[in-house]
């Protein structure tokens, strides 16, 4: 059963922008805060941006200033905005609840060119 599904990734220049998406089920969603990773190669899964239920924010310090984590209850969607974007943002990015996780989606590749 396939609970998350991430979407919106792409091949960008340094500097540009993207904006990822994650529709999760609606008992998942509203139960939750939702967290948003990423996994470059040959590296682990870290977290990017998290969205509490209390709708406190946290980001990690690579992306702080850049990134911004959003969501939509309407329609069960957590975004990731992504602006200046860097090379070392090179990764496959996934979305989960937060804190405890459920199984992982397929996620959405993210590539930066230099």
């Amino acid at each position: 059963q396939v609970q998350l599904v991430e979407s919106g990734g792409g091949l960008v220049q340094a500097g540009g922008s993207l904006r990822l998406s994650c529709v999760a089920s609606g008992r998942v969603f509203s139960i939750n805060g939702m967290g948003w990773y990423r996994q470059a190669p040959g590296k682990q899964r870290e977290p990017v941006a998290v969205l509490a239920r209390s709708g406190s924010t946290n980001y990690a310090d690579s992306v702080k200033g850049r990134f911004t984590i959003s969501r939509d209850n309407a329609k069960n969607t957590v975004y990731l905005q992504m602006n200046s974007l860097k090379p070392e943002d090179t990764a496959v990015y996934y979305c989960n609840t937060v804190p405890n996780s459920i199984a992982w989606g397929q996620g959405t590749q993210v590539t930066v060119s230099s």
